[in-house]
């Protein structure tokens, strides 16, 4: 190889003509700038099967990277050796590693910032352009990325879509009106010929219009924050106040409906192979006072619901212990029915259970 391709020297002081056999001559590493034995770590790291997010560097550095990997040709065992443990002694001394950039910093710190600050800031991120804009729409909701692809056009939505992992693609869908679930999804066959940068614009404006929508004070709707209060109030109050309000706005009122949860929902919200997870999870006394305590039809209806879906022993032995709790006062019966319908709720969230949605049927 000529000498000023090689990447092997002899130990200084060491005349060519002086070299004895190969057991007989010290080759030293070849001096090396720091872009070379970055090109060199790199090349050891990806033949090790290693994933390097060299995407998330900017620009510039991947072209000068890639443009050094490109002159490196052959690098002798001992060089290699030099900047591998270079590497390595640099890696151990390392005590702390902070994320790279204002994108970076966001997403560690995702969660505990106060929501007005972590928009301002992730909105400068966004003019920065820094980070991966499409990581950030990944995370969002089925539903918030349904909302999303309807302000915008088929084309766009074609893109987000091809953007998400499967699942959520498939959720995003259902959440959408029929026709325009069908247009999106056969938009994606006109993404072809879209190119990276188009996509990487796409993410930034979406990430750009996230951004740009004011900071609720409240986590939940309106609708969802009443429904709330109103699964806790005595049905009387309930069913006088959705009355008012359906005088007064009766979208509002439906909203809040479908929020609603009671116990005389429990038929239509609870499976039947979910029972005896329910029955397993509340407290004994709350749920022979629940039952013994339903009056009305409805209330009625769903206590026969859990006791028919559970063992006809566990059936008999709460009958026998509403005979034995006689007469329940009503406010003591709703309290009881609301305890229950809190485990309810807790089994779902922790996943135990599913509850069927408001106004779909229970799968068989």
């Amino acid at each position: 190889m000529p000498e000023n391709h090689s990447l092997v020297r002899l130990e200084s002081g060491t005349p060519p003509s002086a070299a004895g056999p190969a057991d007989e001559r010290r080759r030293v590493p070849r001096p090396l700038t720091g872009r070379e034995k970055a090109a060199i770590v790199v090349r050891l790291l990806l033949n090790e099967g290693a994933d390097i997010p060299l995407e998330d560097l900017p620009e510039e550095l991947q072209v000068r990277l890639t443009q050094q990997m490109g002159q490196m040709g052959l690098v002798d065992r001992v060089t290699l050796d030099a900047v591998a443990r270079e590497f390595s002694d640099a890696l151990e001394g390392v005590g702390l590693s902070f994320p790279h950039g204002l994108a970076g910093a966001l997403s560690a710190m995702d969660g505990k910032l106060a929501p007005s600050t972590a928009a301002r800031l992730r909105k400068e991120a966004g003019v920065r352009r820094m980070g991966d804009p499409w990581a950030r729409l990944r995370g969002l909701d089925p539903s918030e990325l349904a909302g999303i692809a309807q302000s915008e056009s088929t084309e766009v939505a074609a893109v987000l879509l091809s953007k998400l992992e499967t699942a959520k693609a498939a959720a995003m869908l259902g959440k959408l009106p029929g026709p325009m679930a069908r247009r999106i999804a056969f938009a994606v066959s006109r993404t072809g010929k879209v190119t990276p940068e188009a996509v990487e614009r796409i993410g930034w404006s979406l990430v750009g219009q996230l951004d740009s929508k004011p900071v609720s004070a409240f986590p939940l709707a309106p609708g969802e924050r009443i429904g709330a209060i109103l699964n806790q109030s005595p049905a009387e109050t309930r069913e006088g106040l959705l009355s008012a309000l359906e005088e007064e706005d009766a979208e509002f009122a439906e909203s809040v409906r479908k929020v609603i949860f009671t116990f005389a929902h429990i038929p239509d919200r609870v499976a039947a192979r979910d029972v005896p997870a329910v029955i397993r999870a509340a407290d004994t006394a709350t749920l022979v006072t629940a039952l013994a305590g339903a009056r009305e039809e409805a209330d009625r209806a769903a206590a026969e619901h859990l006791l028919g879906n559970m063992s006809s022993r566990m059936a008999d032995n709460l009958r026998e212990e509403m005979a034995d709790r006689g007469k329940v006062k009503r406010a003591e019966a709703e309290a009881a029915m609301a305890d229950l319908v809190g485990t309810i709720r807790t089994l779902a969230q922790e996943g135990t259970i599913t509850l069927v949605e408001a106004g779909e049927e229970e799968d068989e």
